[in-house]
């Protein structure tokens, strides 16, 4: 999409800042003419600790906020909220929330976001082809050359970050645009993830295999794998929901 060009003295905050998303909403803020204001753990941010909001908030005009775990997370709504609230109370004029498209869990977070006082805009991101090459996906990709996950032969149209972040900056620097709205984004084409790693293995010349396995199976294996319990029932959840075409 066409760069979007922000005020030079322009500031704005991007949480998770070095995360997958983050990292590529900083680059391209950088480069419309923004500057950025990176909150994360190793910058004092915590999104548990309120204490920590806000000095990172205090004169930012603008922020992105993209919740650690995942947008439909219980406590994500009230999070999100607060720091939306915080942020109105401290001047910053727009928020983006990153959002998922598709999934009815991360509605009471963006109805949060919408409440908090603040111009706002939710972006409804598809999945994202990273998820191929950063991440636990990407590593059982090139450590098993397998990759087991509970997505039959539904098709996804997996969106470059890249495009979610031009997507973002342009929300957040085209003045009341965007404002009060919800962008959908996704990618070009639809693939299952049968054909996404068929891709894949013909890039990259080697071996690749995908086999679906049941939600519940799925969490098994997250289990085995030490992620916590309620935390693997979550995404169980999440996907036998979320991957329906």
């Amino acid at each position: 999409m066409t760069q979007t060009h922000a005020h030079r003295d322009m500031t704005i905050v991007v949480t998770g800042a070095t995360g997958r998303t983050g990292r590529r909403v900083a680059e391209a803020a950088r480069a419309a003419g923004a500057k950025v204001r990176a909150a994360s753990r190793a910058t004092g941010f915590d999104w548990r600790s309120r204490a920590t909001w806000a000095d990172v908030l205090r004169g930012a005009d603008a922020a992105y906020l993209a919740y650690p775990t995942d947008v439909g997370d219980p406590e994500a709504a009230e999070a999100v909220g607060a720091l939306a609230r915080e942020a109105a109370r401290l001047g910053v004029r727009r928020l983006a929330l990153l959002s998922a498209r598709g999934e009815d869990r991360a509605r009471p977070t963006e109805e949060a976001l919408a409440g908090a006082g603040a111009e706002w805009t939710v972006v409804r991101a598809a999945w994202f082809a990273q998820n191929f090459s950063e991440g636990p996906l990407a590593r059982e990709l090139r450590q098993r050359g397998a990759l087991e996950f509970p997505a039959g032969e539904v098709g996804e149209p997996f969106v470059d970050v890249r495009d979610v972040a031009d997507v973002v900056v342009a929300a957040l620097a085209s003045g009341d645009r965007y404002a009060g709205r919800v962008l959908e984004v996704s990618g070009p084409r639809l693939l299952t993830f049968g054909e996404a790693v068929a891709e894949i293995a013909k890039a990259t010349g080697r071996a690749l295999t995908y086999r679906y396995v049941p939600p519940r199976e799925y969490g098994a294996n997250l289990a085995g794998f030490g992620v916590p319990e309620q935390e693997a029932a979550f995404l169980v959840e999440l996907f036998g929901t979320l991957l329906d075409g």
